[in-house]
């Protein structure tokens, strides 16, 4: 078996790969293992670097060849890189989870021509039914914590992130919709903030 078909990934992670192109330079901001840097830098050949906090991911980050950095986001701003550094800047299931979206927005695409999140939809109608019917904080696959031990501190729909976006003067290029497992449906498609459970967008300045 190659390296390449060794890495395995998870679906948010599967559909950003082919919005990457060959040869460019990466940084994935809350990196984790760096299973998708390492994939990158295997199958298009980047050079890519990863900003990780949990001191037990960044050692998996090296044993798979990844350059990463530890950071933490909401502490201190990301100076040791320049602007327009990048060619993207990636942020995966962590944006909700920083102190200020809108300002980590900014900093993505001061460093990066381009930038790519994905997060959960807090909009979806089970979250909707669930504490509607329950009056509790909602619980799903892609939501899976109480309310009081969850890292996720900004929860926000598809039509929030968009909006932030529309007063930012920021381009959204792409956008991909899905449900809990990742994968696209025509439904969602037509009703995303109700019938889609995750997002990954691309995006740049206007």
């Amino acid at each position: 078996m190659s390296r390449q078909e060794s890495i395995k990934m998870r679906g948010d992670l599967k559909l950003i790969s082919p919005w990457i192109a060959e040869g460019t330079q990466v940084l994935d901001l809350g990196c984790g293992d760096g299973t998708l840097l390492a994939h990158l830098q295997v199958s298009k050949g980047v050079l890519g670097y990863g900003v990780e906090i949990d001191e037990t991911q960044i050692t998996r980050c090296i044993e798979k060849g990844v350059n990463v950095i530890e950071h933490d986001l909401d502490q201190r701003g990301l100076y040791q890189f320049a602007d327009q550094q990048f060619d993207t800047v990636i942020m995966t299931q962590a944006l909700q989870a920083v102190r200020r979206p809108d300002v980590m927005i900014d900093e993505m695409l001061r460093l990066g021509k381009q930038g790519v999140v994905t997060f959960p939809n807090f909009g979806h109608w089970r979250c909707r039914q669930y504490l509607s019917l329950r009056g509790k904080m909602p619980m799903s696959k892609t939501l899976p914590y109480t309310w009081f031990n969850t890292p996720n501190i900004h929860l926000c729909t598809f039509k929030d992130f968009e909006a932030l976006c529309e007063t930012k003067g920021i381009r959204i290029v792409n956008r991909m919709v899905v449900n809990e497992d990742f994968e696209r449906h025509s439904f969602a498609r037509m009703w995303p903030n109700l019938l889609a459970e995750f997002a990954v967008y691309r995006i740049e300045r206007a």
